[in-house]
C-alpha cells in the first residue's frame, strides 16, 4: 500500500511542531504540509489530498468543523479532531471524527491513534482497489466500443519484440496472461510458453493498455481477460484466480 499522505492544521506552532516530530517518526507516513488557520485548510485539502487530517477545533476565524462544511463531503479525508477542549468531543464524532486527541496527550495515545487511522485508510485504498479491479472487468466487454477506449487502445502496443540469442520473436499481447517482475527483466506467461523481456515493470505497464492489464502488485500485471475470479483472502486483501 502507498505510504499514509497527512496534513496538519493548527493554529500553535508548537502543537504543530510536536505532531510533526511524532509523524516523522512514524511508519508509512509521508507528512504533505502544515496549514496555521483554516483558511489555508481549505484551499490545501483538495490541492494536497490528504488521506489524513490532524484537524484543531478551535481557531480563529474558522473553526475545525467550519472547514470541513466548506468543503465537499467527497472531499474529506479520514480526520482526527486535536483540541484542548472536551465539550467538542460530541459534535466531532457526529462529523465521522476518526479520533479526538484532547491536549495534552502521551506518545502512545497518540500512536493508538495513529494505528487506527492507519488501518481504516488501507482498508478505504483497499475496497477503493477493488471497485476498480470489478469495474474492469464488468467493462471489459464493452469498454472498446468508446471513442477514448479506441484511441487508447490504438495507441498500446500490440506485439511486444523478445530478443533472445540467435533470434528475434514476437509474442502478441492478446495472449499474455501475467507478467512477472524478475529484476531489469519481466517474465511473460502465456498458457503454454514463459518469455524473459529486458525491461523494466514500469516502462512495460507504461506500454500496455491499462483497460487490459492491471498492476496487481509491485511485482505482478494480470491481463484482466484471464482473471476468472477474486477469493477474499484476509485484512481486506484478495487472491486473484486466473482461468489456468
Amino acid at each position: 500500500m502507498p505510504q499514509i499522505r497527512v496534513l496538519i492544521v493548527d493554529d500553535e506552532p508548537l502543537a504543530r511542531e510536536n505532531l510533526q516530530i511524532l509523524l516523522e517518526e512514524a511508519q508509512g507516513i509521508e507528512l504533505v504540509g502544515q496549514c496555521a488557520n483554516g483558511l489555508e485548510a481549505i484551499e490545501a485539502i483538495p490541492r494536497l489530498k490528504p488521506d489524513l487530517l490532524f484537524l484543531d477545533v478551535k481557531m480563529p476565524r474558522i473553526s475545525g468543523f467550519d472547514v470541513l462544511q466548506q468543503l465537499d463531503p467527497g472531499e474529506w479525508p479520514f480526520v482526527v479532531f486535536v483540541t484542548a477542549y472536551d465539550q467538542y468531543a460530541l459534535k466531532a464524532f457526529e462529523m465521522n471524527a476518526l479520533d479526538y486527541l484532547l491536549k495534552p496527550f502521551d506518545d502512545d495515545r497518540f500512536a493508538l491513534t495513529l494505528e487506527r487511522a492507519k488501518e481504516q485508510i488501507k482498508q478505504r485504498q483497499i475496497q477503493a482497489y477493488t471497485a476498480r479491479l470489478v469495474k474492469l472487468l464488468e467493462q471489459e466487454e464493452d469498454v472498446h466500443g468508446t471513442a477514448a477506449a479506441r484511441a487508447q487502445e490504438a495507441s498500446a502496443m500490440k506485439r511486444l519484440v523478445i530478443k533472445s540469442t540467435g533470434r528475434i520473436y514476437f509474442v502478441d499481447v492478446d495472449e499474455i496472461e501475467w507478467i512477472q517482475s524478475a529484476g531489469s527483466y519481466v517474465q511473460l506467461h502465456t498458457a503454454t510458453q514463459k518469455h524473459l523481456m529486458r525491461i523494466s515493470m514500469k516502462a512495460l505497464e507504461a506500454k500496455l493498455d491499462p483497460n487490459q492489464f492491471l498492476r496487481i502488485h509491485r511485482s505482478t500485471l494480470v491481463n484482466i481477460a484471464y482473471i476468472r475470479e477474486l477469493q477474499p483472502y484476509f485484512r481486506g486483501d484478495y487472491l486473484v484466480i486466473l482461468k489456468d
